[in-house]
């Protein structure tokens, strides 16, 4: 048998590529939209992608399961379980092979067996993997966001996420009894996730990428002995803000995916085109956060190429516009493109190149953010200022700034709606990258003066 796993930091989302070597059959689980790395694993490993599979309908990334699909000739093959509302709608456009519980795909020596396993969503598949050349025990199984390292997925996206009412409870149910279907299996099983640290699909993922059964139900809270009904009450308490982005993926992968295919980097733009851009669409400004405050362009978005810059702009970034780049090199343009439409942004329209912040059509316009330390906030606050506090409801409820007010950074574009343009404005998070970005976020909104307090909550004396 043979085993490869991907892992895109950004989304902290895994995949996998299984394959029979005698035969050179393999399969892709859950892959991610840059089917690159798949095709180049296969090529190496002298094996043939003949099918490819998802454990559900994704909140967080766009599958690349019809895209790999479209590229190899495989058969995708996709949950029928969950009932009607839960059913992929271009699968039989596709040719899909519909899995249900019980079914078996086979790889040569290699076999999956289909496990239903609803409760983060209620189409959810796992696969339990056998390598019957060795023996006919279990030696894995690719639980998706079913089981994960430390935590169990999350059973409330549904309904916080898409709008669905009334499931959380239900899905906190669901899981609990799927879990109780692991009973049967061995300890030395081994745990293939789908997600790893970072990722918003649980509240306390841990960052080993596999783990066993048996380390998991002697270290993961979610398999103590407690009630069902506890054990909902549990699941559900302290989950994080699911960005927003997640309703376009799950409305986007259940309709199907547009296939990209190759595409090109983003084309040179000159500095001409800059106002027609933050006119009609965003810019974003992909500098490290200490450049951006320095020198930037009013009307820019600063996302640096950091490990959540897939998810920051997912909370923050349109659907419906078109999409600018202003990068240091045309490699972290591309890098950028790629990562936006792992989270169907596909609108890129082109690059703008840092040094034509320089040139005289937009040298007179550059602008500065103010950066202090969290030690000034108070003082601030003597002189007029509103101290937002850009973290997570969790992180505010276990401590913050007497007389700040609180403000998640993924929705102060619509929380902060109201507030007078001319209210002067510093802001802060945990460490700094919240609070970075945000002050980019106020500034296009209209805000004139603005305070980044870098150093966050973290560094308070």
């Amino acid at each position: 048998m043979l085993v490869r796993r991907f892992y895109d930091d950004r989304l902290a989302q895994a995949s996998y590529l299984i394959g029979c070597q005698r035969t050179g059959e393999a399969i892709v689980i859950d892959p991610a939209r840059d089917i690159a790395p798949y095709l180049d694993a296969a090529r190496q490993e002298g094996v043939t992608i003949t099918r490819v599979t998802e454990s559900h309908i994704h909140a967080d990334f766009v599958s690349g399961a019809r895209e790999l699909a479209a590229a190899t000739g495989a058969t995708p093959m996709l949950s029928a379980e969950g009932g009607r509302d839960w059913q992929y709608r271009y699968a039989a456009s596709d040719g899909a092979t519909l899995l249900h519980d019980g079914d078996v795909i086979v790889l040569g020596a290699v076999c999956l067996d289909v496990w239903h396993t609803p409760g983060h969503t209620p189409e959810h598949l796992s696969f339990l993997v056998r390598d019957t050349a060795r023996g006919d025990d279990p030696v894995a199984m690719v639980t998706g966001d079913f089981v994960f390292v430390g935590d169990v997925g999350r059973p409330d996206l549904l309904e916080k996420a898409a709008g669905v009412v009334g499931t959380m409870k239900r899905g906190g149910r669901d899981l609990y009894r799927s879990l109780q279907r692991l009973k049967s299996l061995p300890d030395f099983l081994q745990i293939w996730p789908g997600h790893g640290a970072g990722s918003a699909c649980g509240k306390a993922l841990g960052a080993m990428p596999t783990s066993t059964l048996g380390y998991e139900r002697r270290t993961n809270w979610a398999f103590g002995e407690m009630s069902e009904a506890r054990f909902v009450a549990a699941v559900l308490e302290g989950q994080p803000s699911p960005p927003t982005y997640f309703a376009q993926m799950k409305r986007i992968n259940r309709d199907g995916p547009p296939v990209l295919g190759s595409r090109p980097a983003p084309r040179p733009l000159s500095p001409a085109l800059m106002d027609a851009a933050l006119e009609d669409g965003v810019v974003i400004d992909l500098r490290p956060f200490a450049a951006f405050a320095a020198r930037h362009l009013r009307g820019t978005l600063n996302l640096p190429l950091i490990r959540a810059f897939t998810t920051w702009a997912g909370w923050l970034l349109p659907y419906d516009r078109d999409l600018y780049l202003l990068a240091d090199d045309a490699a972290n343009a591309k890098t950028a493109q790629d990562a936006l439409a792992s989270i169907g942004l596909d609108a890129v329209r082109g690059v703008f190149g840092a040094d034509q912040l320089a040139t005289p059509e937009l040298a007179e316009r550059i602008q500065q953010i103010e950066r202090a330390a969290i030690t000034q906030a108070e003082a601030l606050m003597d002189d007029g200022y509103t101290v937002i506090d850009l973290r997570e409801p969790n992180e505010w409820a276990a401590g913050h700034l007497v007389g700040a007010v609180h403000h998640p950074l993924g929705t102060i574009t619509s929380s902060l709606a109201g507030l007078p343009r001319e209210t002067p404005v510093a802001v802060h998070c945990q460490g700094g990258t919240r609070s970075a970005i945000g002050a980019s976020v106020l500034e296009r909104m209209g805000f004139q003066r603005i305070v980044d307090l870098t150093d966050g909550w973290g560094a308070r004396k």
